[in-house]
Order: structure tokens, then C-alpha cells, then sequence
């Protein structure tokens, strides 16, 4: 602890922090699956100054070789419940959509139901698919989040990142560089900190209508009855069916370890019944990933970034 200690005071006598600022903070308070372990410390710059406070934060992390992992809204990772060392670079704090003539700027932290209600607001349609999805747009986008068969690429029209080598660019959204659930940003050590969405004007009547039906949709698949990170698999079009519908035909729904429960209702979504642990929640996602293995010879592929120490094999054990 002292280590870190020494290190953020190095960081702060080089600029200032304003924020939050917390040692072994419980992930749990993090994540949608409500589950795992403490941060070894835990940061949320706030303000104006987050840019730059960030980039030297990743810079000096990278110099003392001090881990360093990057939290958007926490809403498709799963923290081990030994949790994360290091540093958890949060970017909450970073937040706020502005329009534009062409569409909307939205820095990274911005939750992306926020994003979607500031481009409804600014009569700019695009991002309804979005409406009522956990995390932020920093997440979305390095995930390519996609549901109700568009994908954030789609509408994404280039991005401003910190990268490797410490420089602060915009990088031209090319379609060639996405794909199903994969951004170029999957494979690097970048830092995002704003997007810039193609939007096109649209009655906002119109917009808040789809983006209700949306929210709606998610409410009746039970995405926020309980603790979850939504789909747990990525669906494969090869399989010729959903994943859920695969994982529902097998009477798998409902199957349990411990606190982590496929839920009654979907079968590609796994939820926290009140008090799972990390390790029951990843132990069912490889049962079931198993089950369906032997059933049908298909290799399904988790969505979920497990993160944090999970000693070897994925066991915590």
C-alpha cells in the first residue's frame, strides 16, 4: 500500500486531483453484477482536468510498472473476488454530450442512457437502439456494443483516444476496423476519452417513441430485475439460432451455483440473486458453455471480461 501511496502523491505533485480517491474499494459497488473484490486503489478524476490527469496517470503506471485497468460503467466485466491490483482508473467522472452540427460529442464517461436522452433532446436521431443499455459510452464503443440489430459503429463517426505512445488523436471510425462486438481498440492500450457520432435530425417525438420501446423491451427480458451484465454470450450466426434460445432448449434455465442462477426467464443471461460470488458467477458460465459444448458441439464465447486475479485456470481456489 505504501508503494501506492508514494506513487499517487508523485502523481498529484505534478498536477492537481479532484475527485474521488479510495483504497481497497469493494468492486462490487462498480460493476452490474454487483460482485467482486477490492481495487488496490481506486481513482475517479473529476472536471476539466481529467484529460491530462489520466494520461499521466497511464504514462507513470506504465514507467513503475504498476498495473493499470480502465473502468467505464463496469456493465460487462466480471471483477474476481480477489479483485484488481494496481490502479482502476474510473472514468465517471469524465462525462457530457454536446451537439453539433453533424451529430454528437460525448466524452467517455457519459453514461450512455444520458447520451441517448441529450441527442433526443437535440432532435437527433441514431442512438435510439441504445436507449435504456448500462455503462458508458467509452464501453460502448471499445466493446461495439450492439442490440436490436445495430451496432454502435454504425453510427460512430470517429473517436479521440490517448494512445500508445501518449499522443491525444482522433481516430476516423472505418468500418473495415469493426466488427461483431470487436473495435480496434480491443487490441491496444488506448485510452478513450471522447466520441463523435454521425446523428441525423429526427422529430425528437419520433425518437423518445423508439427509445421507449426499447427501454420497455429490456424491462420485459428482465434485464434490471436482478444484478447482471446482460447477455452473457455473443451470438453466433452459425449456430442458427439465439444463444438463449440454444441455452433454453437444453432446460437450462434456472440452473444455480451458489448465488449465480441462470435466469428463469432468459437463458443467456446469468444474474446475482443477492449473494453471488465472482467465482460462482464465472463457475456457471463455463458450466454452461460446457453443457452446450457436449449437447451440440458448439464453443460459445463469453461477452463478459473477466478481470482481476483469478490464479491459474480461472480458479480462485
Amino acid at each position: 500500500m505504501l508503494t501506492l501511496q508514494k506513487f499517487i502523491e508523485k502523481i498529484n505533485s505534478r498536477t492537481g486531483f479532484t475527485g474521488f480517491l479510495a483504497y481497497d474499494e469493494p468492486m462490487s459497488r462498480h460493476t452490474t453484477f454487483r460482485a467482486g473484490g477490492p481495487a488496490d486503489l481506486f481513482i475517479r478524476p473529476e472536471g476539466e482536468g481529467f484529460p491530462a490527469y489520466a494520461a499521466l496517470l497511464r504514462e507513470s503506471a506504465g514507467t513503475e510498472g504498476i498495473p493499470l485497468f480502465i473502468l467505464g460503467g463496469g456493465a460487462n466485466i466480471l471483477v474476481s473476488d480477489r479483485g484488481l491490483r494496481g490502479v482502476v482508473l474510473d472514468t465517471g467522472g469524465w462525462r457530457g454530450a454536446v451537439a453539433e452540427a453533424s451529430g454528437l460529442l460525448v466524452r467517455s464517461g457519459t453514461p450512455v442512457d444520458e447520451a441517448v436522452e441529450a441527442a433526443a433532446a437535440a432532435g437527433l436521431g441514431g442512438l435510439e437502439f441504445l436507449a435504456g443499455m448500462p455503462g458508458t459510452i467509452g464501453g460502448a464503443v471499445w466493446m461495439n456494443a450492439r442490440c436490436y440489430d445495430r451496432s454502435v459503429s454504425d453510427v460512430l463517426k470517429e473517436t479521440e483516444i490517448l494512445d500508445e505512445a501518449g499522443a491525444r488523436r482522433w481516430i476516423p471510425a472505418r468500418p473495415e476496423d469493426f466488427g461483431y462486438k470487436k473495435s480496434p481498440f480491443q487490441g491496444q492500450r488506448a485510452l478513450i476519452f471522447s466520441a463523435r457520432f454521425a446523428l441525423t435530425p429526427r422529430p425528437e417525438a419520433e425518437i423518445r417513441r423508439e427509445m421507449e420501446e426499447h427501454r420497455r423491451d429490456r424491462e420485459a427480458k428482465g434485464h434490471y430485475r436482478y444484478p447482471s451484465a446482460g447477455s452473457v454470450f455473443k451470438n453466433n450466426r452459425a449456430f442458427g439460432k439465439p444463444t438463449g434460445k440454444l441455452i433454453d432448449e437444453l432446460g437450462l434455465r434456472g440452473l444455480a451455483i451458489g448465488g449465480a442462477m441462470i435466469a428463469p426467464w432468459h437463458g443467456n443471461i446469468i444474474i446475482n440473486t443477492g449473494n453471488a460470488r465472482a467465482s460462482e458467477i464465472r463457475a456457471l458460465t463455463e458450466e454452461t458453455a460446457a453443457r452446450v459444448k457436449a449437447a451440440l458441439g458448439f464453443t460459445l464465447e463469453p461477452e463478459i471480461l473477466f478481470a482481476g486475479d483469478w490464479g491459474e485456470g480461472g480458479s480462485e481456489e
